[in-house]
């Protein structure tokens, strides 16, 4: 069976080891990206099975992204789930608004992210 790929989109460094760190040792793919911009230069050029975006970053945030992803044609019914810290209604509304599917508030629970991976992606 071929592995699932996740890209994840955070500027902290350490987060994005963690992240891939949790995500690879239940099987997945990880690619890193290091903020919104490289993010959608990597989603063009590649489709993922799903991305995880944070909020807040420098270049491009995550809603700018999510809603730039839902422009494109290969990322209409990719899942996409934000990873803030931010998790006030206002802004997980704005998220939903945007195209997320769904929201993991940092710090994360590296279990109950991959559940909701599942669940995603399967």
């Amino acid at each position: 069976m071929i592995a699932k790929t996740i890209l994840t989109v955070d500027d902290s460094s350490s987060f994005r080891q963690m992240l891939a760190f949790s995500l690879k040792a239940v099987g997945y793919r990880v690619v890193e990206a290091i903020d919104g911009e490289d993010g959608l230069e990597k989603a063009k050029s590649h489709t993922f099975d799903l991305v995880l975006t944070d909020q807040n970053m420098p270049r491009m945030d995550g809603l700018t992204l999510i809603r730039s992803l839902r422009a494109l044609e290969n990322y209409r019914k990719v899942p996409i789930l934000m990873l803030t810290t931010e998790a006030g209604d206002d802004m997980k509304m704005k998220g939903r608004a945007a195209g997320a599917n769904g929201w993991l508030v940092k710090p994360f629970d590296p279990q109950r992210l991959n559940e909701v991976v599942k669940k995603v992606i399967g």
